[in-house]
């Protein structure tokens, strides 16, 4: 089974356009600001020529855009798959700047991708394509410029070769520049699980808001990569019930829960969710499930005017970047559910990743339990914020996260004015 995003004409840039100024007409910005918000800073397009194993030259695309930096550097992951375009990378690098605003930590929004197949290239290939590209982009990067970290099909291997080939350039070890690193070369603790467990968190602390009780509540998960399944095995620690699973490969459902650790242990065999369970599930029926939340942790555009209908769990958790379309996002408030937006509910990443790249920056390191405890203060501090924002505009949650982010970004502005 294929995850594939749904046929809807909408582009990524076009969404977080419209969910943009949807906050800003409601909080009545600056149009002059808006203006600058809807527009990134710099989009860089590099070609990556790679020898391939078979002596043969092949040139792929990259991108790194670096939308906003008024609140400190660029951030944001680079992600290697078949699909990224420039567009794709402009949309997530705005998103990534809202994200890092609404829970405060001083960073902008970046992003980066390259056009490939990365389950066609041997480990050999991929270095070669990551340290080519990294070369590409030596100009833009640095600890206090810009920071990658890992996205899809990317990993610790991934930054341990960027930060590898930045340092040689630099002649000295640079493990600021990016994050998401194994422990073994200036990671952090607990970054591995922390989007996921951000998810967790956030879905919880919504809940509680809400006058709601995570213990006992049926989810369904769509992707069950590094987000959802950290997210699952989190969820279910808090008490509540996975009962479906979808990845590229299929679909499992256990009306009475899935054993969620034997899942991840079969995943890591198996390569994909297919097979653990008698019963399968596509990721259509998954949308249509009568559960109490489900947790979209897959790609773009999955929740659409051509499903929002059959959706019955009151609560969307977004693991994933901009799953929910304008319209759909729309039509579920309306009609009485609540999503927890992706800029809130998937922070958990960027937010360790801060906590990362401080360590890195003052070489000493947290435990796990710290870091931990760091995390969910910061994360219940600003579900709180969103919360309250979106009730004193009576708006649904995403604008009230916009309205809560863009008012930071614009202080920022205002402080710093325009150059010359």
């Amino acid at each position: 089974m294929k995850m594939e995003r749904n046929t809807v004409k909408i582009s990524p840039t076009e969404m977080v356009e419209r969910q943009l100024e949807k906050a800003a007409k409601l909080m009545k910005l600056d149009p002059n600001l808006l203006e600058i918000l809807k527009h990134p800073k710099r989009v860089v397009e590099v070609s990556i020529p790679v020898k391939m194993d078979d002596g043969s030259i092949k040139v792929f695309t990259g991108y790194r855009c670096q939308y906003n930096d008024f609140r400190g550097p660029f951030k944001g992951g680079i992600r290697f798959h078949p699909d990224v375009t420039k567009e794709e990378v402009i949309a997530l690098a705005a998103w990534m700047t809202w994200k890092c605003a609404v829970i405060d930590i001083p960073f902008g929004g970046g992003k980066g991708g390259v056009k490939c197949d990365p389950t066609k290239l041997s480990i050999r290939e991929l270095e070669r394509l990551t340290r080519r590209f990294t070369y590409a982009l030596m100009p833009l990067l640095g600890p206090s410029i810009d920071i990658p970290a890992p996205d899809v099909f990317t990993g610790e291997k991934t930054m341990a070769w960027i930060m590898d080939t930045f340092s040689v350039f630099q002649g000295q070890t640079e493990p600021g520049v990016v994050t998401g690193k194994s422990r073994t070369i200036g990671g952090s603790a607990g970054r591995r699980e922390a989007t996921g467990r951000g998810v967790a968190i956030c879905t919880r602390e919504m809940l509680k808001l809400y006058g709601d009780d995570i213990e006992g509540k049926t989810v369904a998960v769509q992707g069950f990569g590094n987000v959802g399944s950290y997210a699952s095995k989190y969820l279910t620690e808090m008490g509540a019930k996975i009962i479906a699973v979808t990845d590229i490969t299929g679909g499992v459902f256990d009306e009475n829960g899935l054993d969620i650790d034997g899942l991840m242990e079969y995943v890591k065999e198996k390569k994909g969710v297919k097979g653990f369970t008698k019963k399968s599930i596509t990721n259509e029926e998954l949308f249509k499930l009568d559960v109490d939340i489900i947790v979209p942790a897959a790609l773009e555009c999955v929740i659409t005017e051509e499903n929002m209908k059959d959706i019955k769990a009151k609560y969307i958790s977004e693991g994933a970047n901009g799953p929910t379309t304008p319209e759909a996002d729309e039509y579920l408030y309306n009609n009485g559910k609540i999503v927890i937006p992706d800029i809130l509910a998937n922070s958990g990443g960027v937010l360790v990743s801060y906590f990362e790249w401080v360590q890195d920056r003052m070489s000493y390191y947290w435990t796990e339990e710290e870091v931990f405890t760091k995390m969910e203060e910061k994360l219940k501090k600003a579900v709180k914020e969103v919360y309250e924002t979106a009730k004193k505009y009576n708006t649904d949650l995403r604008t009230g996260a916009y309205i809560l982010a863009i008012k930071r970004v614009a202080d920022a502005y205002y402080e710093r004015g325009l150059f010359p």
